[in-house]
């Protein structure tokens, strides 16, 4: 009995994570994801009742809050019956090290010192193409400019 209810949980999850762009939408896909299938046995019922955690930052929360039903009605279409009766939105966990990458991203960056506007200038002057040329002088000054931080 508790294999079946198991296997039919990972089944779900598994389901509902390989689906979850086509379900939220890529724009919300990155920044949010399912955490936690709860299922509650409900008296009289042949099956249990199925709530969804999603963890997502407050925002996106605020966000997918609005799409609540559209979000539902998506996931019973995958399952192909109400499988799913609720959905809550729990805090995302950030990692340490992605406070750091973001905090770091918008930092404003130093410009650079005429030495190394020069020195640039001068690796990139035997480009012909003034199309690659000004990439390739964006990239130098972003590769720069990281340096010095």
């Amino acid at each position: 009995m508790t294999g079946k209810i198991f296997s039919r949980k990972y089944i779900m999850l598994g389901r509902l994570v390989t689906h979850w762009a086509d379900i939220v939408g890529a724009d919300v896909a990155d920044r949010c994801h399912p955490a936690e299938l709860r299922f509650r046995k409900v008296p009289n019922q042949k099956h249990a009742e199925v709530s969804l955690d999603i963890a997502a930052g407050s925002a996106d929360a605020t966000l997918l809050h609005y799409r609540k039903d559209l979000i539902l009605e998506r996931i019973n279409q995958i399952f192909g019956e109400q499988m799913v009766a609720a959905i809550r939105f729990v805090p995302l966990v950030v990692s340490e090290q992605d406070r750091k990458k973001r905090a770091a991203a918008l930092r404003p960056r130093k410009p650079l010192s005429a030495t190394q506007h020069l020195e640039l200038n001068q690796l990139l002057e035997k480009v012909e193409d003034p199309d690659i040329k000004e990439r390739l002088a964006r990239l130098g000054t972003s590769i720069l400019q990281d340096r010095q931080t």
